[in-house]
């Protein structure tokens, strides 16, 4: 099938507003993110660096918006990081709050998803992203439902290890790999694990709610509702 990218790296195809691609710094080192036309989303995962005086650790992300320019530092341990980007033939969702220019998962609030699963939105429209959401998501142990969304995503794996399910066979997931989602591609992620989150980053355009996700009218019949009190 050779849909999943060992080194997590997801190139724009087709019609695809969406790209992935990894930045490793050493210490001291700097990169520098903005472009006339398209959105950036950077997601720190090891090491550390400097924003303009602020500290961004492993779990802080950034978002530069279209033209807009940054220089990142690494710390001393150095920097690694991916580095989303959005194209600007994408549909524009109403901002919903004040911009952000860097976010932290230790200062997010988690949302419920599908069955047990939580994620925790970096950005979308409530802080400044209005051409896509990023997202951490956590999964636990099993697997969900066959299901798809409305929108183009991007998922890349933070921890832990799984299967990606789709039509056309199974592939196996490890940390740093990533793939690609068209609209409405039937899928499962599943957390292969036994005692431990599976934790991934998504990030979809148009923006929107990590949690939309529709089932197949056959899974739908069945699938349980919680009650709520």
């Amino acid at each position: 099938m050779g849909r999943v990218d060992v080194n997590g790296v997801v190139e724009a195809q087709g019609g695809s507003q969406l790209a992935l691609a990894g930045v490793r710094l050493a210490a001291d080192g700097v990169a520098f993110m903005g472009d006339p036309a398209r959105d950036e989303l950077l997601f720190v995962f090891a090491g550390s660096g400097n924003l303009d005086g602020e500290l961004l650790e492993s779990g802080s992300a950034v978002l530069v918006v279209a033209g807009e320019s940054i220089a990142l530092t690494a710390g001393p341990d150095g920097l690694s990081a991916v580095r989303a980007s959005i194209g600007a033939e994408v549909d524009f969702h109403a901002p919903m709050g004040a911009r952000e220019r860097a976010v932290s998962v230790v200062d997010v609030e988690p949302g419920k998803a599908t069955g047990r699963r939580s994620f925790q939105v970096l950005f979308g429209p409530h802080n400044g992203s209005t051409r896509a959401t990023m997202f951490v998501g956590y999964i636990p142990p099993g697997a969900a439902p066959w299901h798809y969304h409305l929108y183009e995503e991007i998922v890349w794996v933070w921890k832990g290890a799984g299967r990606y399910h789709l039509a056309g066979g199974v592939e196996e997931l490890a940390g740093g790999c990533a793939f690609w989602l068209a609209p409405r591609e039937v899928h499962i992620v599943e957390n292969t694990s036994t005692d431990r989150e599976l934790a991934v980053l998504g990030i979809f355009t148009p923006a929107g709610s990590p949690s939309a996700a529709y089932l197949m009218p056959d899974v739908a019949a069945s699938y349980p509702i919680e009650a709520t009190s």
